[in-house]
């Protein structure tokens, strides 16, 4: 039987509802600001790569104080996770509301499989950037709000399990950019998309 395992599921849990990314409430001469800047972080990591576009350069195209850029991103590993705010908001947005398999309604595997497919899509589409934001520092990925999100969704797509936090842990490792990345030139996305979908079937 279907199961909308989009709230809690007993009186210490949180709901994923509260879990989402939110958008920024800021002033609107702040928000110019923050779209001018990632307007221009998006152009020229597209046009030069992620490793080699500065902070200098974007604060440049965007027409803002470096120091601004600073005082808002902190370094490019901030201004990547603000990159990729918008698309995992989407994304979130369909888990919590959309059509199934990805949104409510659906088998817990089915939900499992079709959101190992859609993060795989995002991953692939934003992999240099996911990677940045994942790797900044020791454990970052950890503390990002977006995984938090990911895993309290899956661990109630797998009820199940002996564990389904820990389940839930393992199923996202794969996922992890800097695997991905590893794992890309030798294996192709079919490959590696083939893979993750067994993996997600099998979880529960």
């Amino acid at each position: 039987m279907p199961h909308d395992r989009t709230g809690p599921q007993s009186g210490s849990a949180t709901p994923l509802e509260l879990l989402r990314t939110r958008p920024p409430k800021e002033r609107a001469d702040a928000a110019r600001n923050r779209a001018a800047v990632l307007e221009a972080a998006a152009r020229l990591f597209a046009e030069h790569g992620v490793e080699a576009v500065s902070l200098d350069q974007v604060a440049k195209a965007a027409g803002v104080g470096k120091g601004t850029l600073f005082r808002r991103f902190g370094d490019k590993s901030g201004l990547a996770t603000a990159l990729l705010d918008t698309r995992e908001r989407e994304l979130q947005e369909a888990i919590l509301s959309g059509p199934p398999p990805l949104g409510p309604g659906a088998p817990d595997t089915d939900r499992r499989v079709a959101f190992v497919e859609a993060y795989l899509d995002y991953l692939l589409d934003h992999l240099a950037l996911v990677r940045m934001s994942e790797t900044s520092s020791p454990g970052a990925r950890y503390r990002i709000g977006a995984y938090r999100f990911w895993h309290h969704h899956l661990t109630l797509l797998l009820p199940t399990t002996a564990d389904p936090q820990h389940a839930a842990h393992a199923l996202l490792a794969p996922l992890a950019a800097e695997h991905v990345t590893a794992l890309l030139p030798e294996l192709g996305p079919e490959r590696l998309r083939a893979g993750l979908v067994q993996l997600a079937r099998g979880a529960g």
